[in-house]
């Protein structure tokens, strides 16, 4: 995962939900983790929440501005 912002924005479609599907894997991975008591860095947990929610935000972005070019 450990991708930046502006490498996100890079990314094509595709590879970001791509990227979006590995790092919900990866939460997963974490709460299961965190259940057993095997997650040494709980911090991990929020850092991997806030990278989903910027996949969203940048896929979400990329919809309103294809609709947009679609309806002018």
């Amino acid at each position: 995962m450990a991708k930046t912002t502006t490498e996100l924005r890079d990314m094509d479609l595709g590879a970001l939900v791509e990227e979006l599907r590995s790092t919900k894997q990866e939460a997963l991975n974490l709460r299961f983790r965190n259940a057993t008591g095997q997650l040494e860095n709980s911090s991990e947990i929020p850092r991997v929440k806030r990278q989903i929610a910027r996949i969203n935000t940048l896929i979400r972005q990329r919809e309103i501005a294809a609709a947009e070019a679609g309806s002018k």
